[in-house]
């Protein structure tokens, strides 16, 4: 009882010096720390008679107590202390204006990638994601693309390298189009399914149209009796909700590995309403994205019954779509963080 009486007296009487949160700090481990004084005392009850360890155990935890209490009130004393100190060497001008930060907004390629989002979602379709980093399986050989395929060449695919090697690992690809997620989507559940798969993709290639990460929404939808009319309905309405209800809409044949009939979909011309410009080659039309009926093959890598089911894919570029909308004749200004050119959207 001696000894606790003297650690509250020496408590009491350093305290009273300290006047920082360093010292705070290490006076608090002295006699609360893992090898402070009231820590050890409580170790040592083991070794004190059964008789005298119930009225030694109060003491020590009563002391305890107050030495917590007198802790928190110094904290602050010692806090408040130190600012005063901070004020006192700091002069602080309060009639200097504060600095102006402009307000920051969306950017042209975000915007316009939630809205495409936005027209999905409006017609019942869910929004699926999957990785950048991709196997080859998912984005050419489930899509109908073997290693063979002259489509491959036209991809300019980033390969990613073996850990530790100089060999290149050809089954693994930065994804050079969001279509693995639709294989993805369809291999984790059955028919009747509607989905879009916005997300980055990747090719080697950069031009004043081309940048060699760009974005890219696809969609897909699959159940019994789907028919390109309803791949025409749906595309035509997204395309009047983006750019406008009066703008002309055109599919013309084309090929994709993993649609059969495929089309290519165009507009009129954003900028000459359809009479001919620079930019449309003087055709009155503008390329704005790609489709077709799911390839029979595309269906058997996944496991859906052929004979049951149909369905339709598309694909579209946003920065394609956003330099339409907008205008914009150089992709390459999205990504040069030119506040000049952002500042405009």
């Amino acid at each position: 009882m001696e000894d606790l009486e003297k650690i509250r007296e020496d408590f009491i009487r350093e305290s009273a010096s300290i006047d920082s949160l360093i010292k705070f700090n290490n006076f608090k481990a002295k006699y609360l720390g893992k090898k402070g004084l009231i820590t050890e005392k409580l170790k040592r009850l083991s070794s004190l008679p059964k008789s005298e360890r119930r009225d030694a155990g109060r003491a020590i935890n009563e002391l305890k107590s107050f030495i917590e209490q007198e802790l928190e009130s110094l904290k602050q004393r010692v806090t408040e202390l130190e600012i005063q100190k901070k004020l006192a060497k700091e002069t602080l001008d309060i009639t200097v204006p504060g600095r102006y930060i402009p307000p920051g907004h969306i950017h042209p390629v975000t915007q316009v990638l939630e809205e495409i989002i936005e027209v999905f979602v409006s017609m019942g379709f869910s929004v699926e994601e999957g990785p950048e980093v991709e196997l080859d399986y998912y984005n050419f050989e489930a899509l109908n693309i073997p290693k063979d395929h002259p489509a491959r060449d036209m991809q300019d695919t980033f390969y990613v390298k073996v850990s530790g090697s100089n060999k290149m690992e050809s089954d693994v690809v930065l994804r050079t189009h969001t279509s693995p997620v639709q294989i993805r989507g369809m291999l984790k559940r059955k028919p009747p399914l509607k989905f879009i798969a916005p997300g980055k993709v990747y090719r080697c290639d950069a031009d004043v149209s081309h940048t060699p990460m760009f974005h890219q929404v696809e969609g897909l939808m699959v159940g019994e009796d789907i028919t390109f009319s309803h791949l025409k309905g749906v595309l035509e309405r997204f395309i009047h909700a983006l750019f406008g209800p009066e703008t002309p809409v055109r599919f013309r044949p084309s090929y994709f590995p993993f649609t059969e009939p495929s089309a290519e979909v165009d507009i009129g011309c954003i900028l000459c309403k359809g009479q001919g410009c620079r930019v449309c080659k003087e055709t009155g039309w503008l390329e704005v994205l790609g489709a077709g009926m799911v390839h029979p093959k595309v269906f058997e890598a996944v496991g859906y019954d052929i004979e049951r089911y149909t369905g339709f894919a598309f694909g579209m570029g946003v920065e394609r779509l956003t330099m339409l909308k907008f205008g914009i004749d150089d992709i390459r200004l999205f990504f040069e963080n030119d506040l000049r050119f952002l500042r405009q959207f």
